[in-house]
């Protein structure tokens, strides 16, 4: 029976002609079981968590043409790549062809682009079912990052991480209902555009050290203060914001807020000039006197330098998956480039200090892949994957580095235009070893688990 239905879903994405993921998408992702927030729909996880071992028949992401091939996979079950195979099919239809026109123009239709993922179920894999989302485990949000990274730029796929899985984790956990419809729900659906504003001029990866204050005064808060570095800031109808609430210890004196940005006293300062990421709208925002609802606060007030911690964890395993694909891109690319390009009458490829060093690229990447997946095992699982997510961060933010570094080398003078796929990536990379927490943080992270911090 189990096989019947799956089948009938996998036909079903193949009939779609609009790509869209619709409710018979839906209802079949749920049919299977799969997991949701950590039970099978009354089935606890323990029952239905698969082995490292076990066989899982999946759709080959290298088989674009529908055809069904078994594959070992850790965590990818075949609903997973259908998943991926129907955002592929918007990414190719809906994104690729313009990437080159917004990168030009440093913005990308932000609206747009998300109502067509959001109308589809791609912003919301994760999220209740409720308030739009598909109520799947997080690693279906894995398996959407992976994809999205056949995005031809950096940008925008980080501008649709930030809606879908940075700005509302701690919403969908512990905000109110209310907050939710409000919030989350349009969110999920495309209709609103989510930023998040934690970084500042002086507090960046020292979460701590923020500066904005959100004083009570009556029902309301009165915010005062300014954020930078905002993705999607200049085009967001709503922010989660982290403010000071009161006067206590730092650690404990956070609150984050649901923050409307079209709100009298928040002026968007400027939007700011990146070398990469050029695609994705980045704004520093000051907010003078705001007025915003108190009952806005999600969750407890007080708690929202722990809830950001809990935010960081998705973002940093989203961002891992989004950059192995460009990775892997990359490497492709420099290969099919170097087999073609001849040097001393023979293919750049053949020279074994060219083809080895691919190798060793490659082998990075797929170590890389075996930490992130089984990290998302042990998350979904219900542990504290804190010192994991921050290795698998800080090696991504390193071989995002190296790899488009070494595969620029081989595309000669090429590689120095900015019209090829490595020199974009070769800018865009290089921001994944500073936001979301620095390389340094995730040293600092790793060896407070390790335990050898000097004691303060």
């Amino acid at each position: 029976m189990r096989s019947t239905s799956r089948d009938a879903l996998l036909s079903a994405c193949a009939r779609h002609s609009k790509w869209e993921v619709n409710m018979s998408l839906r209802q079949g992702l749920r049919a299977f079981g799969c997991r949701v927030r950590g039970h099978l729909y009354g089935v606890p996880v323990a029952r239905s968590v698969r082995s490292f071992s076990e066989k899982v028949t999946a759709e080959s992401k290298a088989d674009r043409s529908g055809a069904e091939s078994t594959v070992d996979h850790l965590i990818y079950t075949r609903e997973h790549f259908a998943l991926k195979e129907s955002l592929h099919k918007i990414i190719e239809k809906e994104i690729n062809p313009f990437v080159d026109k917004w990168e030009e123009e440093c913005m990308f239709p932000a609206h747009r682009v998300f109502k067509i993922l959001g109308s589809a179920g791609f912003l919301g894999v994760n999220k209740p079912i409720e308030y739009g989302g598909l109520g799947l485990d997080f690693s279906y949000s894995l398996a959407v990052a992976e994809e999205l990274g056949n995005i031809r730029c950096g940008g925008i796929p980080m501008a649709i991480g930030v809606q879908s899985d940075m700005a509302t984790p701690a919403l969908t956990r512990f905000g109110s209902d209310e907050l939710k419809k409000e919030f989350l729900q349009p969110t999920i659906s495309g209709d609103k555009v989510a930023c998040l504003g934690v970084s500042e001029v002086g507090a960046g990866s020292d979460v701590a050290s923020i500066k904005t204050k959100a004083v009570r005064n009556g029902d309301d808060l009165i915010i005062n203060g300014g954020k930078m570095w905002t993705t999607n800031g200049t085009q967001a109808d709503w922010m989660c914001l982290l403010a000071n609430t009161s006067e206590g210890p730092p650690h404990r004196n956070k609150s984050l807020i649901c923050l409307p940005m079209k709100l009298p006293g928040i002026h968007i300062a400027r939007k700011i000039d990146k070398i990469g990421m050029r695609s994705s709208d980045t704004a520093e925002i000051f907010f003078e006197d705001v007025r915003v609802p108190y009952k806005n606060i999600i969750g407890q007030e007080g708690m929202g330098f722990m809830y950001q911690m809990l935010q960081f964890q998705e973002e940093r395993l989203w961002g891992v998956a989004n950059c192995l694909t460009m990775m892997e891109n990359v490497i492709q690319e420099t290969i099919d480039y170097t087999r073609q390009r001849k040097i001393f009458q023979q293919p750049i490829l053949h020279h074994q200090a060219v083809h080895f060093r691919l190798a060793e690229l490659q082998t990075e990447v797929e170590l890389l892949r075996s930490l992130l997946y089984c990290t998302t095992a042990m998350y979904i699982r219900g542990n504290d994957v804190t010192k994991q997510a921050s290795m698998a961060k800080l090696k991504a933010g390193r071989l995002a580095r190296e790899v488009p570094d070494s595969c620029l080398q081989f595309w000669g003078g090429m590689g120095f235009c900015s019209d090829v796929m490595v020199s974009r990536f070769y800018r865009d990379f290089r921001v994944l070893s500073i936001g979301a927490g620095a390389d340094e943080v995730m040293l600092s992270i790793i060896c407070k688990y390790m335990n050898t911090l000097p004691k303060k």
